[in-house]
């Protein structure tokens, strides 16, 4: 396969950065830096063993530190403050949006952050702590507070020469948010409105009221479900009385859905997203031992049931053959209906309401794989070990293994997420092990009782 030019991108710049590094040539390295985007920069840095990144960092623009901080991973994020002198950490945080200085701050030394707030001027102090009195997961923790508001009474007129006077817009400012005297949300005013219209209409007259705020209170990934369901650019936010504090723009809203998606993919190994890919090997080994020891007593478990049958085990030998197959198997079937779950309720699409009608779908599927899976089994198992008995035995297993697997695939994520557990990072552990101890049971039991 042909790879487009945004995959090759980065794998070049790489490949080029290292050569120059390894070279020597210092003016070469920071010219490429100097003539990449931050965000591009923090890829390069998340790509490098410690010792070229070290080199890396300090060649890095004192102008961009901070957004580079920014777009890198929390671990490697911490490693690089603690290299960092005060001042360049106060210097970096200049030109932050409120939002981006909110995450920022949580990652500084307790001292640094005192510095921080009184190199701020009150009202940027104010602001500020208007976005920290709300969790990182909220509306109110993704918001910036640079929104333009003006007031329903003015004319078009009065709101262009507002915006000439002003010089510049917020990024990503798409409409003006209307607000009445006391702050409190009224509605937006497009741009294309306010460009296209009448300059002798009020505010009032081509106000859009149909657009609803966000709640500061809204988490982060029912922020991005909104922007996605209604195709929004920036959207305000507003506090339990209707005031306004900001808004959230898309940039933010792409920053929540990769992290979501990175997250789900890294909990299923049980690993961190944001754990830096070249931390030291103790960090890394303390990291994932945890996990690979709570999947060590599942495999225990799973050991335990097949201990029962040893007898059984010894006298037909074909049975241990025969074994992986109906527990990879049920394994495979879980995984699916464990993914296809757990996508439904991070996208809100599973419930109390539909649980029932989609175990019943999920059990009618497993039923028809799990016939045809065991036909197939059969067929073969038969043919290997001339046994017809054989055949039976582990056709009824494969379609016990597949209904547990459609079963606890469908039952396990909404029970972990009813009791406050991420089914990402332990779905895939109990679901594996039900299939597992089920699949061997099952497989193990039937064999008992009529190959013997």
């Amino acid at each position: 396969m042909v790879k487009s030019a945004a995959e090759e991108k980065p794998t070049n710049l790489l490949r080029a950065l290292t050569e120059a590094l390894e070279s020597g040539t210092v003016p070469r390295v920071r010219a490429m830096l100097n003539a990449l985007h931050p965000a591009e920069i923090a890829h390069l840095l998340e790509s490098l063993p410690p010792a070229e990144r070290k080199l890396l960092w300090e060649l890095v623009d004192p102008a961009d530190d901070g957004e580079v901080l920014l777009q890198v991973g929390e671990d490697l994020r911490n490693a690089l403050i603690r290299e960092m002198e005060p001042e360049e950490l106060i210097a970096a945080t200049e030109g932050m949006a409120m939002d981006d200085l909110a995450d920022f701050l949580q990652d500084l030394p307790a001292t640094l952050i005192g510095e921080v707030l009184r190199s701020m001027d009150k009202q940027d102090r104010q602001r500020l702590e208007s976005v920290m009195s709300y969790a990182e997961d909220t509306a109110g923790g993704l918001m910036n507070t640079d929104a333009i508001t003006v007031r329903a009474d003015v004319t078009l007129d009065v709101v262009m020469r507002y915006l000439r006077l002003r010089g510049e817009l917020p990024e990503l400012t798409d409409a003006l948010i209307v607000v009445n005297r006391y702050d409190r949300y009224l509605g937006i005013l497009p741009l294309s409105t306010l460009i296209t219209g009448d300059p002798n209409l009020t505010v009032a007259e081509v106000i859009d009221r149909q657009l609803e705020p966000i709640p500061a209170d809204m988490s982060s990934n029912q922020v991005a479900k909104l922007f996605e369901d209604r195709d929004l650019v920036s959207a305000p936010v507003v506090d339990a009385e209707g005031k306004l504090l900001g808004r959230i723009t898309i940039d933010d809203v792409v920053d929540v859905i990769r992290d979501e998606g990175e997250r789900s993919l890294m909990s299923m190994a049980g690993l961190d997203e944001e754990a830096d890919m070249f931390a030291p090997v103790l960090t890394s080994v303390k990291r994932r031992i945890i996990w690979l020891g709570v999947n060590l007593c599942t495999a225990f478990l799973a050991s335990t049931v097949i201990s029962v049958f040893e007898s059984t085990i010894q006298q037909v030998v074909a049975l241990a053959v025969l074994m992986p197959i109906v527990a990879s198997m049920g394994g495979i079937a879980g995984s699916q209906t464990l993914t296809l779950v757990i996508r439904g309720l991070a996208l809100g699409q599973v419930g109390s309401s539909n649980a029932r009608s989609l175990l019943g779908r999920e059990v009618a599927v497993a039923l028809l794989n799990g016939a045809v899976a065991a036909l197939v089994v059969a067929t073969v198992a038969g043919l290997w070990f001339q046994s017809v008995q054989i055949s039976a035995v582990i056709a009824a297993a494969m379609v016990v293994n597949f209904l547990t697997a459609a079963l606890s695939g469908v039952t396990v994520p909404i029970l972990l997420r009813r009791i406050g557990i991420d089914p990402a990072l332990a779905g895939g552990m109990m679901v594996t092990a039900f299939t597992d101890v089920i699949g061997f049971l099952a497989f193990l039991g039937l064999a008992s009782a009529f190959l013997l």
